[in-house]
This record gives structure tokens, sequence and C-alpha cells, in this order.
């Protein structure tokens, strides 16, 4: 019997114990897939991170695990239906980057409306002029937070210290909560589009919100809006949002994460293999097209990563295996 730490960085080998609840740690650096799965094949508990997917068919080739620890907030690359069928505990570390995410989306909103990236390039080429460079401020502007879970409340809470007006919307409420930021609920999606002028997204990925800003939806968005993305790359259209910046109806665009991410990096092998399906060579062009778009900001799904959230992630990681070897289970999704 095993613990196997996987998406591991040369720091996490240097602080994961050598053994948790007396059981054998063993940390690999590469995430969990086909070429790895041998070295799980005796483990009762993998810690995995957001990179690796955990199939139904992985899982039937993994008879022993009876807990997977993700080092994430979201699940949605678990398939817990699956682990709910073998009776595998999930568990997750929720809240752990709160702060930072939020700090996040507000140096991306910033870069954007001060138009960081532009100036700093033009300066980096010898050119001290402003011609063209000029934003606008972030006080008196409203601000549309979707999803007002730990991130969404901590994001209204800086906006409020940028004198912006707060408008949230969440299928529950905490009118309380609103209150203390000065903030209101908007009844209905439509209605926070049409009113912000920066929308921030902060839901989860579900059958739900999937593609939630798309060609109808951003029919309603104020002309000139700003869309800022820290959360999951699906919640957004990306064939919708290209549609809108190009005809300026999005005035720009903070990205930490795209759909299909995972394919930036992988162009040659994608154009070499004849087997490759149409919908992810559109989903290949689609990224490089977006990525390109002097409009956007993209960062490498990056808001999480600062040095207070990642031992705070990793220790919460090692508490619930602990909790769960115990028969003291914590932070249990499934």
């Amino acid at each position: 019997m095993s613990i196997v730490f996987f998406d591991t960085e040369d720091w996490e080998k240097e602080v994961i114990p050598k053994h948790i609840g007396g059981v054998p740690v063993i940390v690999e650096e590469r995430k969990l897939g086909t070429d790895t799965i041998n070295i799980a094949l005796e483990a009762k508990v993998i810690s995995i991170f957001a990179w690796s997917t955990i199939s139904k068919e992985l899982l039937d080739q993994l008879p022993n695990v009876k807990c997977i620890a993700t080092r994430s907030t979201g699940v949605d690359h678990i398939d817990l239906k699956a682990c709910a069928e073998r009776d595998i505990v999930v568990c997750n570390v929720p809240g752990y980057g709160e702060r930072t995410v939020a700090e996040h989306t507000f140096a991306l909103m910033l870069a954007l409306s001060r138009k960081i990236l532009p100036g700093g390039d033009r300066t980096r080429g010898g050119s001290f002029s402003r011609e063209g460079l000029r934003g606008f401020d972030l006080e008196g502007k409203t601000l549309g937070i979707v999803g007002c879970g730990q991130i969404g409340r901590r994001v209204a809470e800086i906006a409020q210290a940028f004198a912006m007006d707060i408008i949230i919307y969440d299928i529950e409420q905490d009118e309380e909560f609103a209150q203390k930021i000065g903030g209101r609920y908007a009844k209905t999606l439509k209605e926070l589009l049409e009113k912000s002028d920066v929308v921030s997204l902060h839901a989860p990925l579900t059958e739900n919100t999937k593609h939630m800003i798309n060609m109808e939806t951003i029919e309603h968005m104020k002309s000139g809006a700003l869309l800022i993305n820290t959360a999951r790359g699906d919640l957004i259209q990306t064939a919708a949002l290209l549609k809108a910046l190009d005809e300026n109806k999005i005035a720009g665009a903070g990205l930490d994460v795209i759909e299909h991410e995972s394919l930036v990096g992988e162009d040659v092998e994608i154009l070499s293999n004849d087997n490759q399906s149409n919908l992810k060579l559109s989903a290949l062009l689609r990224n490089h097209i977006l990525l390109s778009n002097p409009k956007v900001i993209i960062t490498p799904h990056n808001a999480f990563n600062s040095e207070e959230a990642l031992s705070k992630l990793l220790n919460t990681t090692v508490k619930n295996i602990e909790s769960f070897l115990s028969d003291k289970k914590q932070n249990v999704i499934s």
C-alpha cells in the first residue's frame, strides 16, 4: 500500500512527508496518465493537481485506490460519478487561494483598464509616446461578479476599496454580505450583463454554467465592457468572444483560463497527426487567434500561483489524507 503524489514541483518534493499516517509516500513530477499509471497500481491514495484527468477508464486500472486528494478547489477533472460507484472518496482544498485569485483578477482588470502591456512594450521599444494609451478609472464603474463564493467575495471586497459599484449574480444570495460591501444581487445574468462595465467570472464549471458567456448572452453586455475570467475556460464560448472582440462589443478580455487550454503548445503534434478531429483543429485555431489578439491578456492558468496559496494547498492536502487514513474525513466532495 502506498500514497502517490502526481504533478509535483521541485519545492513540493522537499516538503511532502516521506510517510503519511504510517503509509509510504511516492512523489512523481509527471501527471497521472496511461504512461505513469504503473506507479499507482498499489496506491490506496493518490494526490493530483488539476492537470491530471481522472476518467472512468483510468479508474478501471486502479483497483486499489480508495481516496483521491486533489490539490485544487475545482473537481471537474475527476469523474465523480465513477468514483462514487467505486466508493472512492474525493477530497479537495476549498478556499486555499481566494485572496490570491482575487488579486490576480484585479491585476488583469487594471492591466486592461490602464493599457499596461502596450505601454510597457512601447517604452521598451524606445518610445515614450502616450498616443492611444489613455485608460479609465475603476472608481464609479460597475463590476458584475458572476459567482460569489469565497473568491467572488474577495473580489467584491477589493472592488469596494476601488469605489466600484458592485452587482452580483449567484444562485445563492447573501443579502447581509451584499449590504456589507455596498452591492446588490441581480435577479438574472441578463440584468448583470446589461449593467456591468466589467464582468468577472467566478462560477464553477457545471453542465449549467458551460458557455454561460455565449453569442446570445454577450448581446446583453454593455458595448465596450471588459470581460475577466479566472475561473474555468469553458465558461466562455471562444467563438463568441472572438466575434465580440472583432465587433468591439467587448473592449478587452483578461483571461487566466481558456477553452481547450491543454492544446496550447501542442501545435506540432496535433497538426502532424492525420487522425485529429476537426473539432480539435478548430479549437487550436481559435486559441491561436485569441492569443494574438491585442485586446486580450492571457496568463497561463496562473492566478492561484503564489507562495502563500501553494503552501496552504499542500498542507491542507496532507491533512485531508491524514484524516482519510484515520477515518476522520474532511473536505469530502464525493
